[in-house]
């Protein structure tokens, strides 16, 4: 299940990203040569679960039931999501270029991550479980995670492209996946250890990020009919290989972030610089900006939304929704080689918790969730 997942790997990636912290500007010699050692097996192969896992979230949603089923339910979340994206690339892009910082520029997409994870426990605390913007949020979220895939793999290669022998190789992962399906193979081993890792191959010699390898799979694997919803508790009953994959894998993957946390989030205090600021003004601005004026937008053109949910919802929705970390972070190591281009924009991805307690001041002065009786009274 989402909520079960995604609240659950929160604490072992926070502790590895204080971890990292401290260790970084207390001994940064030391701590150099282990992220150095430890980063391809993390980043490039750990994070192949984590993605997965993501993937699988974002291939049920569009299923019958899923919120992502129809363009009556994704209508909106779709648009605000791409709201989400376009305004804090913008806000990049154009900061970057007034500020005359151009070797900045290929970290657009940096701003545009939304953490689901942390959003989704700062989405509860303010409105509470049952409230409608929280699966407004996470619908959101999940088609903000597709469409951060598609860029990762289209604007962040990861070497030089061959992208013949790369298409070669994924086609033949994508014949044994099929074939596997076909074959109604229950176990979801020979998807990972068989299609899987032709499709990492495939990736890594294409020049296209390994990380992304069994989002192509994910869909291959035989799966429940119907969305259950993306709160629905029932899920964690599930017995299809998709589901099966899901829970069998929790548990590595949050060990898995914890050491994405400790490997990636080391960044020396003093490295802030113009990029941090770049990251965290476009985050922090273009991020709630671009989904509140789209979600706007879809109202006015009779896009579905929920009708509990509000004009200052959607504000604190988007602010909450401006917490990238955790896929920040990932987009960050793609976009820069190591120095101190990459350590100001580490630096950005980290400040962006600050759209947290922002996002709770927000609510108690526009009275929202939690706040609506305190500021009423």
């Amino acid at each position: 299940m989402i909520a079960r997942f995604l609240f659950g790997k929160s604490q072992l990636l926070l502790g590895g990203t204080l971890a990292a912290l401290v260790w970084a500007n207390l001994a940064p010699d030391t701590y150099a040569p282990f992220e150095h050692a430890l980063h391809f097996w993390v980043n490039d192969i750990g994070m192949v679960f984590f993605f997965a896992i993501a993937a699988k979230e974002v291939f049920e949603a569009t299923l019958p039931g899923g919120p992502l089923s129809s363009m009556r339910t994704a209508g909106l979340p779709l648009l605000a999501a791409a709201g989400g994206m376009v305004g804090p690339a913008a806000t990049f892009v154009l900061l970057a270029s007034r500020w005359g910082q151009p070797a900045l520029l290929n970290g657009w997409a940096v701003p545009c991550a939304t953490d689901i994870a942390f959003s989704a426990l700062i989405a509860r605390f303010i409105f509470g479980p049952r409230h409608p913007a929280v699966p407004f949020l996470l619908m959101l979220a999940i088609a903000d995670d597709a469409m951060g895939l598609i860029v990762l793999a289209a604007f962040y290669p990861s070497g030089p492209l061959r992208l013949g022998e790369g298409a070669l190789l994924m086609a033949a992962a994508l014949g044994l996946a099929w074939a596997l399906r076909r074959r109604n193979v229950a176990s979801f081993w020979p998807y990972v250890l068989g299609a899987g890792a032709l499709s990492w191959l495939a990736l890594f010699r294409g020049g296209l990020h390994p990380a992304l390898a069994m989002v192509p799979i994910v869909p291959f694997m035989p799966h429940a009919p119907r969305d259950l919803g993306v709160l629905d508790a029932e899920e964690e009953l599930q017995p299809d290989t998709l589901n099966r994959f899901e829970h069998w894998w929790h548990r590595p993957v949050e060990m898995v972030l914890g050491a994405f946390g400790l490997v990636n989030a080391g960044v020396p205090f003093g490295g802030s610089g113009r990029g941090t600021w770049l990251v965290l003004v476009a985050i922090l601005i273009g991020k709630p900006l671009g989904i509140g004026l789209t979600t706007w937008l879809g109202r006015a053109l009779s896009l579905e939304i929920d009708r509990g949910i509000s004009a200052g919802d959607v504000v604190v929705a988007g602010t909450v929704a401006a917490i990238g970390f955790t896929v920040a972070l990932f987009f960050a190591t793609a976009a820069f080689a190591d120095g101190a281009l990459l350590e100001e924009v580490k630096m950005g991805a980290l400040f962006s918790f600050a759209a947290a307690p922002l996002s709770v001041g927000l609510a108690w002065a526009l009275g929202v969730g939690r706040f609506r009786q305190t500021a009423a009274n």
